[in-house]
């Protein structure tokens, strides 16, 4: 207490230890936060750190790339953050831990945005000033997110990120593909694959997503054009054989599909009945072949009550048995498959190699012919009977219409059902058989190598385990070619005759790697074959698909992972939503095994979607979305990682303008204990405590 004069009235305010700090009560997140972040910038925070924690055992985080086009969304949000924190606890943990951000900037959303601004190819650009301005857009999009990814706090090398766009990483990913192929994984097939009629390209399973589609479900009559091979067939001569026209009936939602279609498929062990149906008010008498399982529900499905059972027989028994396509002058066969259910239908399927997997594989069994009279607009080609001209997506009015004139048409309704759209477009998908480019999960091995390694990544939740154990037992061989332009190309040269890759395509592929290295991937298309090959020209044709956005993400750690200073192969962590076992935690095991044998990974940490208080998926069409930019700016950034960091990231995280301001509530009482707890150090010297 200080000395006081005798006639002076004591000051009491002067024995006592009151609290005080220069910590403010308010944080004044919104103003306070860019002036912090501005500082980091200046005095190069990152590179201090780096600096400082050079020679220090590494932890290298790979980031995944977001996609270049469109603001951030939350989801955006959780994912940087939650790398951030960890980038962070280990640098304080005496790792050195670089975080070097990156983005996909080919592929298809950023043409059709430039589409919509400048046209399409050949209309007012050409495709190499096309592509010049998908480079443009692709930057601008990068700058407007990693401003707002830098808002965030994100402490990251924002000054140098990897971006699939730039030259080197397009040379580095055509010799990735080099190695793939030398390695026995890619061929040329002509396969049905996921088509886009609204981008005009084949896609990957990864591009596609389900969603209602309202689909015409039809019972269509195949005639037996020799019933009494029929009844030998089954051994039934002595039975009633019956009366009316004699037809073994399909079931199909694509009606589309008709004109390319090559047999009827019965399951060779299901039990098959012919049935005999009375005359009826629109309808004579007739006899229809279905499966016996189905009997019931087929009958119920037509109103129909007055029914016999003529004769029964296997499948099997009818293999090779002549029908009369519904309208095309031409007999098909039927064919057996295991591929049949009684799930729903007749348990006869209409089969069309050209417009669906299983068809096109029991297909291959039969040799039949691979017919696909539907050119890349989804419009039938000149020739095709009835339909030439007509889309896929409207024509199925006219094909009903010709089935009624045809008397073949034996049950009509509409259904609503899950079907794949494309993830872009958000157009329905066809099946399509084109000559595509294929990884192939088996001939070398691809898919046993895969299932080998998985258990020895360490997956977070460990659930992600099995998930993608699952997507890697049962997925298909990986189209990786896109009929575009902006993208990476697979420049190659296949024979005219026999559409084998040129002898010297390892040789040809280094050499293109070095002229785009230069020059971008414009110096394949720009440059002639014969620049390439020589004389050979004349015999080889020049590849001008592109590549799969997902192969560019894909190869990622060859092409920054390996090729970056500091950063190295396999990373300790890939940290992404749980989409992206499908994605991009598929499509870089893949192509790594595929390379060299190797995982890209260490560990794999899966986080979940973000969704509304009612468990909704955000959406602009509910307006349940709730924007990082829009909490930064009116509370801080500060409030939305304390969000991310206090929810549970493993499964779906909940999020909505009331939560929000809890967790600003709660941020206030933090700040307010901390300020409490400093504003009574005051004077404190821990050295004479």
């Amino acid at each position: 207490m200080q000395d006081q004069k005798p006639d002076q009235k004591p000051d009491y305010k002067l024995t006592l230890n009151l609290p005080d700090t220069a910590f403010q009560m308010r944080g004044d997140l919104p103003k306070k936060e860019p002036v912090r972040l501005k500082h980091w910038q200046d005095q190069d925070l990152y590179g201090q750190i780096r600096a400082a924690r050079q020679g220090k055992k590494t932890f290298i985080l790979h980031d995944g790339p977001p996609y270049a086009n469109g603001d951030i969304h939350i989801g955006h949000a959780v994912n940087k953050v939650l790398k951030d924190i960890i980038i962070k606890s280990k640098t304080l943990s005496g790792f050195d831990a670089p975080y070097v951000p990156g983005w996909d900037c080919h592929g298809l959303p950023i043409e059709l945005n430039v589409e919509k601004a400048k046209g399409k190819v050949g209309t007012k650009l050409d495709a190499t000033q096309f592509r010049q301005a998908c480079r443009d857009y692709a930057d601008e999009q990068v700058a407007r997110q990693k401003a707002d990814f830098q808002r965030l706090g994100v402490l990251g090398d924002w000054h140098n990120p990897y971006l699939t766009k730039d030259f080197a990483f397009e040379a580095n990913q055509v010799r990735a593909l080099g190695k793939i192929i030398a390695n026995g994984h890619v061929y040329l097939g002509l396969k049905p694959v996921y088509w886009s009629v609204g981008a005009q390209s084949a896609l990957a399973e990864a591009e596609v997503e389900y969603a209602d589609k309202r689909s015409n479900a039809i019972d269509v009559r195949f005639a037996v054009m020799d019933e009494a091979d029929l009844f030998t067939r089954w051994q039934a001569q002595h039975l009633s054989k019956g009366e009316g026209q004699l037809s073994v009936v399909i079931w199909t939602t694509t009606p589309w599909t008709l004109p390319a279609n090559e047999a009827v498929s019965l399951h060779p062990e299901l039990d098959y009945a012919l049935v005999q149906l009375a005359a009826r008010d629109d309808a004579p008498a007739e006899r229809i072949i279905i499966a016996h399982g189905l009997l019931e529900s087929v009958m119920a499905r037509y109103g129909v009550t007055e029914y016999r059972v003529l004769a029964n027989g296997s499948g099997q028994a009818l293999d090779g048995l002549a029908l009369q396509h519904p309208f095309l002058d031409k007999q098909v066969p039927v064919i057996v498959g295991e591929h049949v259910t009684l799930d729903a239908g007749t348990g006869a399927v209409h089969t069309a190699p050209a417009h669906g997997v299983e068809d096109f594989q029991v297909g291959l069994k039969y040799q039949l012919p691979v017919n696909c009279p539907v050119d890349g607009h989804g419009k039938f080609m000149e020739g095709t009977e009835f339909f030439a001209g007509d889309s896929v997506l409207t024509v199925d009015a006219k094909v009903l219409d010709l089935l009624r004139e045809k008397q073949v048409l034996l049950h009509h309704t509409a259904i609503t059902h899950s079907y794949p759209h494309c993830w872009r477009t958000k157009t329905p998908l066809i099946f399509r058989a084109t000559p595509q480019w294929f990884i192939s999960m088996e001939q070398a091995g691809l898919r046993d190598s895969a299932m080998k390694t998985i258990p020895t990544v360490d997956w977070v939740p460990e659930w992600g385990e099995g998930r993608i154990h699952a997507m890697i037992e049962g997925r298909p061989d990986w189209c990786i070619s896109r009929q575009r332009h902006w993208g990476v190309p697979i420049p190659v040269f296949v024979h005219a005759q026999t559409h084998e890759l040129h002898p010297h395509t390892a040789e040809i592929l280094e050499i293109v790697a070095q002229r785009i290295e230069q020059e971008g991937i414009d110096a394949w298309y720009n440059t002639s074959a014969e620049a390439f090959i020589g004389a050979d020209a004349a015999h080889y044709d020049k590849v001008t698909d592109i590549l799969d956005v997902w192969f560019d993400s894909g190869v990622t750690h060859h092409c920054v992972l390996e090729q970056r200073e500091g950063l190295s192969r396999p990373a300790d962590l890939y940290l992404e939503g749980s989409d992206q076992h499908r994605g991009w935690f598929q499509s870089s095991l893949l192509t790594s095994l595929a390379m060299d044998g190797q995982a890209p990974y260490k560990a794999v940490l899966t986080h979940g979607f973000t969704v509304d208080a009612s468990g909704h998926k955000m959406s602009k069409s509910k307006g349940n979305v709730v924007a990082p930019q829009e909490i930064c700016d009116k509370l801080g950034a500060d409030i939305l990682r304390l969000w991310i960091a206090s929810s549970d990231y493993r499964y779906e995280m909940t999020v909505s303008n009331e939560i929000i301001a809890r967790i600003a509530d709660g941020y206030r009482r933090i700040r307010n204990t901390a300020r409490f707890l400093l504003s009574n150090l005051k004077g404190f010297k821990p050295e004479q405590a």
